[in-house]
């Protein structure tokens, strides 16, 4: 069964709260939270306030994405804060399983991400200690982008290593995904779908989510 994080970038944030309520309601299973530090990528979002009041308002799974530089000094806040999954970059440090096992420490599944331009082989050293693999489908950094269709191949190529390996973790895809090409993802591997203005900008919020899992 695909499960559907919405990307909390793409919310009415005056209705912060309520946004968050609205999106579990229709069917989300993940609440996804895009962290940017205007270094690794080229804007600002937030941190760790709105992790925790994401917290407060929902018992749903908080997918905290950090696009930040040097994780590994962050994951004991976030985690504090309420994250679930944390997902940090492959390109944004050297020390991969540090972060990892900082994750694990505090309690916390995993996740490691990597760019559009980023081969998936790098993950192989890791993927036996991780629970979920982000690919990003599109440059980080923006919402409301189109889906780059190579990345798709992706998703196929760490689910077969992820067979070969004999581990089990979560193919996550984040980038331009929409009720129109989620079957591309889907078809690929894909275990969940974050999608921010497809979901948001929605009328019937509920049937777009139900759309992306079909």
């Amino acid at each position: 069964m695909i499960k559907v994080s919405p990307s909390m970038l793409a919310c009415d944030f005056t209705k912060y709260g309520a946004e968050i309520e609205k999106i579990t309601k229709a069917g989300a299973e993940y609440v996804h939270l895009d962290v940017m530090d205007g270094v690794f990528v080229p804007n600002i979002s937030f941190g760790i306030p709105l992790v925790e009041a994401a917290r407060r308002v929902t018992d749903a799974v908080l997918d905290v994405h950090l696009m930040i530089v040097e994780p590994e000094k962050y994951v004991e806040q976030f985690a504090k804060a309420g994250a679930d999954i944390i997902v940090f970059h492959y390109e944004a440090t050297n020390n991969h399983q540090e972060v990892i096992d900082k994750i694990h420490a505090m309690g916390k599944k995993a996740g490691m991400s990597i760019k559009p331009g980023t081969p998936t082989f790098v993950l192989e050293p890791f993927m036996s200690s991780l629970e979920l693999v982000l690919i990003m489908s599109v440059e980080p950094g923006f919402g409301g982008q189109k889906l780059i269709p190579e990345t798709i191949e992706k998703v196929a190529q760490v689910k077969e290593m992820r067979q070969v390996l004999g581990v089990e973790l979560e193919i996550e895809i984040d980038g331009g995904i929409t009720s129109d090409n989620a079957h591309l993802a889907k078809d690929a591997g894909v275990d969940v779908i974050v999608a921010g203005s497809a979901v948001f900008k929605a009328a019937d919020t509920a049937g777009v989510i139900a759309a992306l899992k079909e």
